[in-house]
Parts: structure tokens; sequence; C-alpha cells
């Protein structure tokens, strides 16, 4: 699902969540979306779970430790990580400057980036195989 939907006294866009790799930018796969601005309501919840996300998603191909850098549209007020482990344990990250860093162990891991902002909230899912 992308794109804007149109109103006639406006449009209301949905965020856009880019991940950076060595300065190259990947557009994250847009889960759950909720917004409310004036007397408009949007609520999307019937996505793919992460899992089919990150399918969707062009895995990133990155080394241990890399830097990630994430931009997000709007200006999130908060913004959550989780990172998914193979094992299927999880682990919630810190971020500083809109980056995380990569595992220090090699394996395949998918992200879901949780933001939200006064009108809304949006998920979003990428996934690395760190080498």
């Amino acid at each position: 699902m992308s794109g804007c939907i149109g109103f006639p006294n406006g449009t209301i866009s949905q965020p856009v969540g880019k991940v950076i790799v060595d300065e190259e930018q990947y557009t994250m796969m847009p889960g759950d979306y909720e917004w409310k601005e004036d007397s408009i309501e949007i609520s999307t919840k019937s996505t793919p779970g992460i899992n089919e996300l990150a399918e969707l998603f062009e895995t990133l191909e990155v080394n241990k430790g890399d830097i990630l850098k994430l931009e997000i549209d709007k200006n999130p007020s908060s913004i959550s990580i989780a990172k998914l482990n193979e094992d299927g344990t999880s682990d919630i990250l810190e971020m500083k400057d809109n980056e995380i860093i990569m595992p220090s162990e090699s394996g395949y891991y998918i992200y879901e980036i949780t933001t939200s902002w006064t009108n809304g909230k949006q998920i979003f899912v990428f996934d690395v195989n760190v080498d």
C-alpha cells in the first residue's frame, strides 16, 4: 500500500521510512498504519505479518558492526526498534542519532521499527544478512 489518499480539502500522505547503508537509501516495508487528522481517520491493519513484509523487502547485505541510519518522514515523536533473531527471540535496541549498529554475530535479522506521532503510528520492517 503506497501513495496518497486525496480529500477535497487536502491530502494525507502515509509516512515513508528509509534505511541508509553506505549512503544508499532503501525504503522500508510499511506495516500497520493509523492516522487521525481533522475529521479524517485512516487505519490499515490487514497488512501481512513481519516475516511476509521482510520477504517483500530486498534483504540488505551488511557487515558486523556496520552502522545503519534511519530516516522517517514527519519527524516521529517516538521510535522503538525490535530486532528479531533467527532463533525466534527478539531484542529491543537503542538508537542514537537515528543510527543503529548491526550485530557482532553473522546471521539473518528482521528489524521492526514502531514509530508514533501525535496524529498516529506506523510500523516499518526491513531485514539484513550480517556477514
